[in-house]
């Protein structure tokens, strides 16, 4: 459920809208100094002028500080308008944001990643910043073209990124010194990253493994698609055959004969993706596969020092990814306003220092480098030098994933847990898996 306050009085407010967007939303947050109305509903004429905007997100305590305190900012800027929020964890988002959107009743701003913006994009559900951004009301000149071109559908701009992140192998760094283990390195092939992960296996004698098993990850899948030349998706197809997909499989097959990952049990366990059962925190493997934007996060739950590099493979394989984006409703009755808001998040510096680096580094090179002056966190620190050191060898970004990329993720994770735990071989689950997912693709 969403976390909430009790909400604070706002003079000029509708009481009537308050309780209509209570219905819709559950108990929705109020802060200090912010207020608001749900997004797609009709304006009630006020003689104050003030502008109400409800805002939606996921994610943790930490980050609702974040992005509260720098909406703030804004309404300290522009003190007609002011913020209704509501946010939550990623669990039961996406469902809350379906109802939201059958409803025609989605909050003005809201928080997605690349799960769904093609999707939403697709169905009317956001809309199209294209007009801003052309000339400059949404400023995005400051941005990676990769993270700008991430966030076009159709040639549209549906979103904008709220951060940049990298895909990340992170590593107990003090278990392999106890091990006498080197680091993995940035820039190793998948071979060499297996090879490594036997070694750690061997080196601690079968009480911890290399690696988590990778091989119902798409991150991961991704990748090394892009470092052998090919992509995750073509359109509204797959973008690799039945063949890759066997080589993919064997790769992994061939890493647990060698023991260089855990059991199906502990693989089990650890591909919900939450942090904190993630095999490098509970100590089952040296290394896992996250997000770097995540590092800080996985670091607590360790005394063990962790570290990080890049996923194996070539830099290239990589593009400048956002690990999630700003979008606006379609609906909202005030648009103009709501992009404002936007480009403030992207463009301010003291916004910039508000977020901080919590979903990842800042989209905005200029205020990426400001930040990163002022963070602290050894943590975010090392996620922010990672990404400094890949920006160079970035390779070009793909579109974001198709309708239907969630239903593909769940298949691959599915079908990979079929192959590791013997109940099926790794053709016919293959096959299998083909069929299903442009099927899925095709909906």
């Amino acid at each position: 459920m969403p976390t909430a306050r009790p909400p604070l009085p706002h003079s000029g407010a509708d009481p009537g809208r308050r309780r209509l967007l209570g219905a819709l939303l559950g108990a929705p947050l109020a802060v200090p100094g912010l207020a608001g109305c749900g997004g797609g509903e009709e304006e009630t004429p006020v003689d104050d002028g003030l502008i109400e905007l409800s805002v939606f997100w996921y994610g943790s305590t930490k980050r609702a500080e974040l992005t509260e305190k720098a909406l703030r900012l804004y309404s300290a800027r522009n003190p007609r308008v002011s913020f209704r929020v509501t946010w939550q964890g990623l669990d039961g988002y996406y469902d809350r944001l379906a109802t939201q959107a059958a409803g025609g009743n989605v909050p003005d701003l809201i928080q997605v990643d690349d799960t769904v913006l093609t999707e939403y994009a697709r169905r009317g559900i956001l809309l199209d910043l294209g007009g801003y951004a052309a000339d400059h009301r949404l400023d995005l000149r400051g941005l990676p073209p990769g993270l700008v071109r991430y966030a076009e559908v159709d040639g549209r701009t549906m979103g904008v990124a709220a951060a940049q992140t990298s895909a990340a192998v992170v590593y107990n760094r003090a278990l392999l010194r106890r091990l006498g283990v080197p680091e993995p390195r940035t820039g190793m092939s998948w071979q060499e990253y297996v090879d490594w992960a036997a070694r750690v296996t061997r080196a601690a004698d079968g009480r911890v493994a290399g690696t988590m098993d990778p091989s119902g990850d798409h991150r991961a899948l991704w990748l090394w698609l892009r470092s052998r030349g090919g992509e995750l998706y073509q359109g509204r197809q797959l973008g690799f055959g039945a063949s890759d997909l066997v080589d993919w499989f064997e790769l992994w097959q061939a890493a647990r004969t060698r023991k260089a990952t855990p059991s199906a049990a502990l693989v089990d366990q650890a591909d919900n993706g939450e942090t904190n059962r993630q095999l490098v925190v509970t100590g089952h493997t040296a290394a896992s596969f996250a997000w770097a934007h995540q590092f800080p996060e996985l670091q607590r739950y360790t005394n063990d020092e962790l570290a990080l590099a890049a996923f194996p493979g070539p830099p290239g394989a990589q593009w400048a990814r956002a690990s999630m984006y700003w979008a606006a409703f379609r609906g909202t009755r005030r648009p103009d306003v709501v992009a404002e808001v936007i480009n403030f998040l992207t463009t301010n510096m003291g916004a910039g220092l508000a977020l901080g680096q919590e979903r990842g580094v800042n989209p905005n090179l200029a205020i990426r480098r400001y930040v990163e002056e002022s963070v602290t966190d050894a943590g975010q620190q090392r996620a922010a030098a990672l990404a400094a050191a890949l920006a160079d060898g970035l390779g070009p970004a793909p579109s974001p994933p198709p309708k239907g990329h969630a239903r593909v993720r769940a298949l691959l994770v599915a079908t990979a847990e079929g192959i590791l735990s013997g109940r099926s071989g790794i053709r016919p689950a293959t096959f299998r898996f083909i069929a299903q997912a442009n099927a899925a693709l095709a909906e």
